[in-house]
């Protein structure tokens, strides 16, 4: 059986707050923890007035506190705004609290536009393109025997998992050269999705961490007990994408009846694209999807999202989908 995870970003829905975000973050993962999701990662967005997960790491402390089989993780960390060793100590010290419960994925887009990452970080010549180097350098700081002087306390010799994330070539080349797990963002940024495994597989190169290739692909589920249902709980998420690529984030909206049917040919176009990596409807249609996919790319595991307006039927959503997963 393929293992499904969650992506969790701590939606914040119009009306609502971070605090109760929060706490439907932690109830979330109660419940996958016990219909059987391998994991749940949240991701750092910084900036984003319907993301409350910037300060990733304690979101992640919050979590693993409130559950106690599920992994728990950073899908992911964006390493452009940090210190690799701050990374280093805060995972180790949630490695410490929650052992051998902690994943750290990487990134190394920022998260946020320019001006919030100059003040994320206040210096921009530190770029992307320095992301091999500071993966390496933080992979360096939780080994056994670390090379460098400074050490990480804590961090040294915990060996957090470290997962590569992408939604490009980039990041499948870099987790193939260093032998790790790959992450690639098809719930959202598809175009490169099986160009990317691809290169990755054919390129991997064992290491101390992984004997073979491993790929996590990211997927939309918006199930509920019928098709017309799922498809009017789908367009919170489907407006909420096109504000943000319009150039208007917002929180996270209500469902809109005909939603779809209002937009014009370019956002339509823009949504088409993006649902390419997506299920929506009831667990028969949802199933049919899932398996397609899975065929498709010979996905390892799936990390599901399902971003809802309302917290009950986002649960339902992930309770379907574990159904779903089950019977496949």
């Amino acid at each position: 059986m393929t293992p499904f995870s969650i992506l969790d970003l701590s939606p914040i829905a119009e009306g609502s707050t971070a605090a109760r975000s929060f706490q439907n973050t932690l109830d979330l993962a109660r419940h996958g923890e016990r219909w059987g999701y391998r994991r749940i990662w949240m991701a750092e967005h910084h900036g984003m007035p319907g993301i409350a997960s910037a300060a990733t790491s304690i979101l992640i402390s919050h979590v693993a506190a409130g559950t106690s089989t599920i992994r728990v993780g950073a899908g992911g960390i964006m390493l452009p705004n940090h210190s690799p060793l701050v990374i280093a100590e805060q995972f180790g010290t949630l490695e410490s609290l929650y052992p051998g419960r902690i994943d750290l994925g990487l990134g190394r887009a920022p998260g946020s536009d320019q001006a919030t990452a100059r003040a994320l970080r206040r210096n921009l010549a530190s770029d992307a393109d320095e992301f091999p180097r500071d993966v390496v350098e933080l992979m360096d700081f939780m080994s056994d025997e670390p090379r460098q002087t400074v050490m990480a306390v804590p961090g040294k010799g915990l060996n957090v998992p470290v997962w590569i994330l992408g939604s490009s070539l980039f990041g499948a080349q870099l987790a193939a050269a260093l032998g790790l797990p790959y992450a690639f963002a098809s719930h959202f940024a598809p175009q490169q999705m099986m160009h990317a495994i691809q290169l990755y597989r054919a390129n991997f190169k064992p290491s101390a961490s992984l004997d073979r290739p491993y790929v996590m692909l990211g997927f939309n589920v918006f199930a509920a007990d019928t098709d017309d249902e799922a498809q009017f709980l789908a367009t919170s998420w489907q407006q909420s994408f096109v504000n943000l690529r319009s150039g208007r984030p917002s929180r996270l909206p209500p469902p809109v009846q005909g939603y779809l049917e209002q937009l014009g040919p370019q956002a339509q176009e823009l949504l088409n694209h993006v649902l390419s990596c997506s299920a929506i409807g009831s667990a028969d249609t949802v199933a049919t999807q899932l398996k397609a996919f899975l065929s498709a790319t010979g996905a390892d595991e799936l990390m599901i999202t399902s971003n809802m307006f309302d917290h009950a039927a986002r649960l339902r959503s992930y309770e379907i989908t574990a159904q779903v997963r089950d019977a496949l």
